[in-house]
């Protein structure tokens, strides 16, 4: 008998974030459209969660699937060291001008994690090569920046880490900021600044750590504060990029302008892997030198891969157009109304939204984390109902396409009411 897809991965595949040992066997995906993902047998399963907050348009959107093919049948890939093409410098003309503060040049990698480290280095040697020795990080407690050593030395110490972390480089860690805490903040800053290099944060929003959201007026604070004492700042939009915050990007909620910009995951829609690190000329100006050493001493094989950068000029096209923010209103309009019903039910805690992702925490016994016990009732809930929400620990969040409909809107919210009234004693 012919094994399934599900049965032939089982034999070759390791799956990210997953216990092998004990996950059951994978849904397999065949095609997408809209919304909506089709397994080998046929069955509808809902995107509720964008698949990783990646996709904004929707699944095998027409306009970009032309827009590949276009590109395809001209040029694949060539080396971006000493080389160039259209598709790489269109896009960075297209999407500088609309990034918060004044980003005026632009470094490709291939995802978001090599971003962050792109940044990292950029603001690390960026002090070295002024002649100046800073070198302390700064960063939020509970943030998340990707898995690879930079980025998770600037993450919180979790599960996520825990096997890594006498590999890890050492960072200062903050707490966010608030109405309670800021002049404290301000006053740690001051002790810090002279040797500090940088400061990476999620703006307004702590994806994975949970969906912490925190106010713009007390972070615009901070920054504003770090700025006078010369600390170079890195707006991690990797995730809160491409309207999912409500504005644009999250950080045009701020006064105060980054000096670099991650982006990756809706950059090209949800297509293909791909990163960003933009910067201020001050940035980049700092690695012109007549001495060699001076480079920026980075890239990747597949960096501004042809084909990528089409498909990113074309999700961009479909984020500028006037729908794609009506879409995105729309979105905001349901999740609101349907937080005000969420936050009456006893089984949930802190209701919470902003822009497109609504979140909030199902009440358990136990210690709220990632690994608790009821994480996987709910992911398996879910999955069973062929909705695609997937929990942090038991943080469940909403972050859908843009393109959901109304009625695949109820749907979801119709399958959280249900997995509160079933949930276990």
């Amino acid at each position: 008998m012919q094994k399934t897809l599900s049965e032939r991965d089982q034999a070759v595949i390791w799956h990210p974030y997953t216990q092998m040992q004990s996950a059951p066997a994978p849904v397999a995906i065949v095609r997408g459209e809209g919304a909506l993902l089709f397994d080998e047998a046929g069955n509808t399963h809902l995107d509720a969660t964008s698949s990783w907050w990646v996709n904004i348009h929707g699944h095998a959107h027409p306009h970009i699937t032309a827009r590949l093919a276009e590109q395809a049948a001209r040029l694949h890939h060539v080396i971006f060291a000493g080389y160039t093409h259209e598709p790489a410098v269109a896009l960075a003309e297209k999407l500088l001008p609309i990034l918060p503060g004044t980003q005026q040049k632009l470094f490709y990698s291939d995802n978001g994690s090599t971003a962050v480290e792109v940044a990292l280095k950029m603001t690390i040697q960026y002090w070295q090569n002024k002649g100046q020795r800073r070198t302390r990080l700064l960063a939020f407690h509970n943030a998340y920046h990707g898995d690879t050593f930079g980025a998770m030395s600037v993450s919180a110490r979790s599960v996520f880490t825990r096997a890594f972390d006498p590999y890890l480089f050492e960072v200062t860690f903050l707490d966010l900021p608030g109405a309670g805490n800021i002049d404290a903040l301000l006053a740690q800053v001051d002790q810090l600044a002279d040797d500090t290099a940088a400061f990476i944060f999620e703006p307004l929003v702590q994806g994975a750590g949970g969906m912490v959201m925190y106010e713009a007026a007390w972070l615009d604070k901070l920054l504003a504060h770090c700025r006078r004492k010369g600390i170079l700042l890195i707006a991690d939009e990797i995730m809160t990029g491409f309207g999912r915050t409500g504005p644009d990007f999250a950080m045009h909620a701020l006064q105060t302008g980054p000096d670099i910009i991650t982006l990756s995951k809706g950059l090209t829609g949800g297509t293909v892997a791909m990163g960003v690190t933009t910067c201020t000329n001050e940035i980049y100006e700092a690695f012109l030198s007549d001495n060699k050493l001076h480079t920026l001493f980075h890239g990747h094989s597949f960096t501004a891969n042809p084909l990528t950068c089409a498909i990113a000029l074309a999700s961009l096209e479909l984020f500028l157009d006037p729908g794609c923010r009506q879409q995105r209103a729309r979105i905001e309009t349901r999740h609101r109304a349907y937080a005000e019903t969420l936050a009456k039910r006893a089984e949930v805690k802190n209701v919470r939204m902003l822009g497109t992702i609504l979140a909030f925490e199902v009440i358990t016994p136990g210690q709220d984390s990632y690994i608790n016990n009821l994480a996987g009732f709910l992911a398996q809930w879910f999955k069973e109902r062929r909705v695609m929400l997937r929990p942090l620990g038991n943080t469940l969040y909403i972050l859908p396409p843009y393109c959901i409909t109304d009625g695949q809107l109820d749907q979801v919210y119709e399958a959280i009411d249900g997995l509160l009234e079933a949930l276990p004693e």
